[in-house]
């Protein structure tokens, strides 16, 4: 049976752990670390002893714990003397972060200046509310993997569920942080309490989430208008009388626009963070596009680019991956990835991975048996060329709407020309491309959406192009297209960041023009007769 250790500091730490041996409790004194606190050790260690005697181990540790809960609660897990707040800190991940940084790439200078900005652009007396995304469960006990609120981290740093910050000229950042139980810990791992809102987080005040309904409600009352982040809102604060009076008088009002002005301009160590992510995505697509001419199955697809993803260094996909071939690929967000690719189809593949809290997003259309048919090959380079000259006109000053009313006049035109919608039918435009040319991307795959499509582009602003059509099978909409267009989607997505003199292509490394793409497709194995054989096979 193992036996557990409890460890007792001079900073009223305590560290449980399994060792070796029979079942009993040892008290160990770390070396430099054991002054001031002998009495409370000699204690515990009696009752240990006497413990030992007629309980298992299990129940030894339960007893000593809960006697021990006040310690508890103030102490945080250690390893080595580096204090675990519940997700990566320069001294517990010095390989993912610099001194000063909260979150990779992302010091607390930058955060600071964040919170600033934000109190600025509100008016007088606001107050503003920004609550943490909630954890989703997929069952009572199982949980999805937990992605915080894009407001709330771009504001706290802290990716972590449960938390909620209130921000204001009188107050600064008050962060009201999740109430912690040694049960929760046993389970879920330590996480970030009071203590490290204060010295992590930078926080200029913190309290426990208990104590938000005895200090809310007085600082809603003592402000003209109430902003919170209505879609990640939570019951923890609407419920609050203060706040459906504020409410009940026009006070309460939605945050996003002020949050969306201030990320759609990324900073210089964002956009170095949304290039890493940009080229994750692209060197994996690369990699699964090679595997594509062997193996044609939607979901060997969708696997190979998340592994290729996170074996980059990605902390998860933006999104599921749309993998479609044959006329799945005529489905604007095809997510089921679970048919084969037949043999001359395209396979439309739009994905997109996450790297410390920013997004890419790519999509490309490629023949797995290294050659267009000719209606392919003729759809494909009108939506080929609409791309590219979309591009061109990603600068400052121009907006998306005008660069998505230029990808409606280039494509009708060569719909017309293709003799897949009649002269004067721009209407049926809609039913073969119901999507904007792009839109904003960063900590969200949409994102700063409260900002209209009408607004300037400015030097940091990253943004996707992304022409495409989609003709099914069989009509949906009424889509009225000659029959050997039928059954084919393709769409070619790029990310665009808007520089001083124009734009830059983040991911301009994935082929996409059509020789490039059937000489992918085509090359050997480095000579492998194996591979060559099972090119030859799948393409049969």
């Amino acid at each position: 049976r193992p036996f557990w250790t409890a460890r007792i500091t001079a900073e009223s730490q305590v560290r449980v752990s399994p060792g070796k041996g029979e079942g009993c409790w040892r008290g160990e004194e770390k070396s430099g670390e054991g002054k001031g606190f002998n009495a409370a050790a000699a204690a515990m260690a009696t009752a240990a002893r006497f413990l030992r005697r007629t309980l298992r181990a299990s129940e030894v540790a339960s007893r000593l714990l809960s006697t021990s809960h006040s310690i508890v609660r103030r102490a945080a897990y250690t390893t080595g003397g580096i204090i675990d707040v519940g997700q990566p800190t320069p001294k517990s991940h010095p390989e993912l972060l610099a001194d000063e940084e909260i979150t990779p790439g992302i010091t607390s200078e930058e955060y600071i200046s964040r919170r600033k900005k934000l109190v600025d652009a509100l008016p007088e007396k606001s107050l503003a509310i920004i609550a943490s995304a909630d954890q989703q469960m997929m069952t009572d006990v199982v949980p999805y993997s937990f992605r915080q609120n894009g407001d709330y981290l771009y504001i706290t740093g802290c990716t972590q569920p449960g938390g909620v910050a209130v921000l204001s000229k009188e107050t600064g950042l008050c962060m009201f942080m999740p109430d912690k139980h040694k049960e929760d810990v046993v389970w879920e791992g330590q996480t970030a309490g009071v203590e490290a809102a204060v010295d992590f987080f930078k926080a200029n005040k913190a309290f426990p989430l208990s104590e938000m309904k005895k200090i809310l409600p007085e600082m809603i009352e003592q402000s003209k208008v109430v902003y919170h982040n209505a879609k990640a809102s939570t019951s923890s604060y609407r419920n609050f009388d203060a706040f459906r009076r504020a409410s009940l008088n026009n006070k309460v009002k939605d945050l996003t626009h002020y949050t969306d002005e201030l990320r759609w301009i990324k900073s210089k160590s964002e956009i170095k963070l949304m290039r890493e992510s940009a080229s994750i995505v692209s060197q994996s697509l690369l990699q699964t596009m090679l595997l594509s001419r062997t193996h044609r199955e939607e979901s060997q697809l969708a696997a190979k680019i998340e592994y290729e993803c996170k074996m980059r260094g990605a902390q998860r996909m933006a999104f599921h991956p749309v993998v479609g071939g044959g006329a799945n690929g005529s489905v604007v967000h095809y997510s089921r990835n679970d048919k084969k690719i037949k043999s001359g189809d395209l396979v439309l593949m739009d994905v997109g991975c996450e790297y410390h809290g920013y997004l890419s997003d790519l999509t490309r259309t490629w023949p797995p048996c290294g050659r267009f048919s000719a209606a392919q090959e003729e759809l494909y380079s009108l939506i080929l060329e609409t791309n590219k000259e979309c591009i061109k006109l990603c600068k400052p000053g121009t907006s998306i709407r005008e660069i998505h009313h230029h990808s409606v006049k280039m494509l009708i035109s060569g719909f017309q020309e293709l003799g897949i919608i009649g002269k004067g039918k721009s209407i049926q435009y809609n039913y073969l491309n119901p999507t904007s040319i792009g839109h904003s991307l960063g900590m969200d795959i949409h994102d700063s959406t409260s900002l209209t499509s009408d607004k300037p582009l400015e030097p940091g602003v990253v943004i996707t192009i992304e022409p495409g059509i989609y003709i099914p099978s069989v009509p949906i909409l009424n889509e009225k297209a000659p029959d050997r267009f039928r059954g084919i989607g393709i769409r070619i997505e790029d990310e665009v960041l808007i520089t001083e003199n124009g734009h830059e292509v983040l991911t301009a490394s994935v082929p996409k023009e059509i020789p490039h793409l059937t000489t992918l497709m085509n090359m050997g194995g480095g000579g492998s007769t194996t591979e060559s054989h099972e090119v030859r096979a799948a393409c049969n």
